[in-house]
């Protein structure tokens, strides 16, 4: 197998070649237009991708975090005798933790300020047991949480109602309770023992926690709860024990892992992904193409001194790998450039968005919309090379014809028409 290998002669023409002078002066200008292009496609993809991977990375980490991987529910009543139901499943293999819950909707209202909320009713034990909670306490402490009644509420639930640790706030429950004079709204007063921001924007504005105890003298459930969150030691390989657990529950209980919640979420950020992959993709290709054009008007400019190297002695691999190397010099040049950028703003995303959003005074990263409070960017090397591989690939085959072109010219008919 035969190597190339340019010579100093022929790097020094092929960097003279991409060099601005009179004549092809618009030709330089078109070569570091498609420089430019690569440079931002390269860069684009890597910013996209690694913000992608984040993003999935991030909602991934709260979602599994704040909820069990594996939710058991009754299919028509609440479950009873969860506690040695929670024993049987305990001693299945993979299975880290079973939590009792008992999850239910309420209003929260606070002089006059209302708004809808998710109550999860738990021991203090489970709740002190899940780290991504206790850790993202901003205000107050977990430890008064069983004590009397007292609640956990989300940061941006705590905002809406202007509560602070110490507060009380009263909450509604859609069930009513019958009476001699008629139905009656079921409500009760609860303090706040604690606040926790865990930067997903649907948790920190409804989630509400709430003793296991409370919950159910508050929800009339009695001893009861509607929900089993399981933990498993391995969530990617979740499924197996999914299908486990099935047989161990019967007919009357089901298991739901936390993919089959989510995913269609996932698969929506998947297709998103892709999607915007192929289209930045869009931008490279068109820089090819770039280099394909100039390389070309290149040539035909350069038709003449191509003549003169013939006569000269210049073989016609010669002429090719001038051409080659000044178009592929451009493509080398700017996927390292663009890599470099693409790789510093990932790196200094948060700070970039939080500088852009002070300077234009708008919301560029809304919560509300995109759920998290902060930028994620997650850089995937494997995705990396592959981004520069493929803008190097694109590049090299976008100077071979304009380089084949060059070697074919006849030196005696360029100098007669030159």
């Amino acid at each position: 197998m035969r190597i190339i290998v340019f010579s100093k002669l022929e790097v020094m023409i092929a960097i003279r070649y991409l060099g601005s002078r009179r004549q092809e002066g618009f030709i330089s200008v078109i070569a570091w237009f498609s420089l430019l292009g690569i440079v931002l496609g390269v860069a684009t993809l890597i910013i996209v991708m690694s913000v992608m991977n984040g993003f999935r990375s991030e909602l991934l980490k709260r979602i599994i975090g704040l909820n069990g991987h594996i939710s058991v529910y009754h299919n028509s009543a609440p479950i009873k005798d969860f506690d040695n139901l929670a024993v049987r499943l305990g001693e299945v293999p993979g299975v880290l933790s079973v939590t009792p819950q008992l999850q239910g909707q309420v209003m929260a209202l606070v002089e006059g300020r209302a708004t809808g909320a998710l109550v999860t009713g738990m021991r203090r034990s489970a709740l002190q047991a899940r780290q991504f909670i206790e850790k993202n306490i901003i205000n107050g402490s977990i430890e008064s949480f069983a004590a009397q009644p007292n609640v956990i509420l989300g940061s941006r639930l705590a905002e809406r109602l202007a509560l602070e640790v110490g507060d009380k706030m009263t909450l509604i429950s859609p069930s009513s309770t019958p009476t001699a004079f008629g139905s009656m709204p079921r409500l009760r007063s609860f303090r706040v023992s604690a606040i926790f921001n865990i930067g997903m924007f649907e948790y920190d504005n409804t989630l509400i926690f709430m003793p296991l105890n409370f919950a159910q003298d508050f929800f009339k459930s009695g001893d009861s709860v509607n929900v089993l969150e399981i933990t498993v030691d391995e969530p990617e390989k979740v499924a197996s024990i999914r299908s486990t657990l099935n047989q161990v529950l019967g007919k009357s209980l089901r298991a739901v892992d936390w993919k089959q919640k989510n995913s269609s979420f996932f698969k929506a950020l998947n297709v998103e992904r892709n999607v915007m992959f192929l289209i930045l993709t869009l931008i490279i290709v068109v820089a090819a193409f770039n280099i394909i054009s100039s390389m070309i008007m290149l040539v035909n400019d350069k038709r003449a001194s191509i003549a003169i190297l013939r006569t000269m002695g210049a073989t016609r691999g010669a002429v090719m790998r001038v051409f080659f190397l000044s178009g592929a010099s451009v493509g080398i040049v700017g996927t390292f450039l663009g890599s470099v950028l693409g790789l510093i703003f990932c790196w200094n995303i948060e700070s970039i968005r939080q500088f852009l959003q002070y300077f234009t005074g708008t919301e560029l990263f809304s919560a509300e919309i995109y759920f998290l409070s902060k930028l994620p960017a997650e850089v995937d090397s494997i995705e990396v090379v592959f981004v520069m591989s493929m803008s190097l690939f694109l590049s090299l085959v976008a100077s071979l014809y304009p380089s084949w072109r060059a070697a074919r010219t006849d030196p005696i008919e360029a100098l007669r028409n030159g």
